[in-house]
């Protein structure tokens, strides 16, 4: 059986085809669902080419990896049980005990997490930066530095590193650059064309965009992701075949969706940004935005998220209780729009005093912009704080 590849021009046209299984299975138009835990021996080399459930090599398996590593255009993807799979694996696959890890102090509340609590256990120290400006860095090296991590827009402020001097300082200092891209999501940017080593998303968001599964990717070249599945594959952070078969599912409107979040999330930043019950707006479209330039020199688009400052901590609340279409949940990246406070939710394992040195403050509120309407939910958003 062999597959379409390696790849079409478009990236539309790979979310659909790329990977597909040649000729289709029994003419199954849908790639069908592998639900076996094992498989017949063959001519094995290694025990990772054993065909067995946990070791993430079932034909639903396949068919992800080889269109995941075609959008991203690398050599190779993996998937991962969950986003957090995704980053821890990378993170113990590429650091040992006694090393140290370079990181963006806006992180990503369970990966900060993973930081400060669990990789100190695994002798794994690491030094805070802020990756929005290129200084400082040099001096928070280490003879023993392996690995820099930043992600493409921060959760929840919607900051812009500075990717370009990431890559420029891994390669300069010998480094791997990880980067989590689950909020720009393939369709606005791709690192590795940029020069990172490895790029890491939660595919619960953007990539299925169905708020239906929990999964997460690695991409990168063969060695680096081969390095990732051999800690995974022992970790046992695996996919389940169905969870793989949504995944392919999702992937296939990923273009259609971001793109009309892409056009969404502007229109809503810019009518939040003249409220009045609205101190200031996270979004890298906006022309206010620090690192607007930035973002409009490396992003196809700026993606679907934004987050606000209420008046107040009351305004928050209230608004969060008025207003109507949006679902008050946490997670991003679904067709359905989508409201929190971070302080509430993605960040409530940190300190106080952690969130209140990333501006995590409880009167801001974080939006995923779902494929509603627009002016449906910007009327929405305008009674729900008119009423605040």
């Amino acid at each position: 059986m062999s597959s379409v590849g390696p790849g079409f021009e478009h990236l539309e046209t790979n979310l659909l085809h790329a990977g597909r299984p040649e000729p289709p299975i029994e003419g199954a138009v849908v790639h069908p669902i592998f639900q076996s835990a094992n498989y017949l021996m063959g001519d094995e080399s290694s025990y990772g080419d054993v065909r067995y459930i946990r070791l993430n090599n079932t034909p639903n398996h396949r068919t992800l990896h080889q269109r995941l590593a075609c959008i991203e255009n690398c050599e190779a993807a993996l998937v991962t049980g969950s986003g957090m799979a995704a980053i821890s694996s990378t993170f113990l696959a590429f650091v040992r005990t006694g090393e140290h890890i370079l990181a963006h102090d806006a992180l990503y509340g369970g990966t900060h997490g993973f930081l400060q609590h669990d990789a100190p256990k695994l002798g794994i120290s690491h030094t805070l930066l802020d990756c929005t400006r290129a200084s400082g860095w040099e001096a928070a090296l280490r003879p023993e530095t392996r690995m820099i991590y930043v992600e493409g827009i921060t959760n929840p402020k919607m900051q812009v590193p500075d990717l370009e001097a990431v890559v420029a300082f891994a390669r300069a200092h010998k480094l791997v650059s990880v980067i989590d891209n689950t909020i720009a999501s393939p369709a606005n940017f791709r690192p590795l064309d940029l020069g990172f080593d490895v790029v890491v998303h939660s595919a619960t968001k953007y990539l299925n965009g169905h708020s239906d599964l929990v999964a997460g990717v690695v991409a990168g070249s063969r060695e680096r992701v081969d390095a990732v599945k051999r800690v995974l594959d022992h970790m046992g952070g695996t996919l389940d075949p169905h969870a793989c078969f949504l995944l392919e599912r999702g992937l296939k409107t990923l273009a259609l969706r971001v793109e009309r979040q892409n056009a969404s999330a502007l229109r809503m930043a810019q009518f939040l940004s003249q409220h009045a019950a609205v101190r200031h707006v996270n979004y890298p479209g906006l022309e206010t935005h620090p690192e607007h330039a930035r973002a409009r020199k490396l992003f196809r688009g700026f993606g679907g998220m934004l987050s606000f400052y209420a008046r107040t901590d009351e305004v928050a609340a209230r608004f969060l209780k008025r207003v109507k279409l949006p679902l008050h949940a946490a997670s991003l990246g679904g067709v359905e729009s989508l409201v929190v406070r971070p302080s509430r939710s993605s960040h409530l394992g940190l300190k106080p005093e952690e969130r209140a040195r990333m501006g995590i403050t409880d009167d801001l509120v974080r939006v995923s912009v779902g494929i509603e309407a627009v002016d449906d939910l910007i009327a929405d958003f305008d009674q729900a704080l008119a009423g605040a």
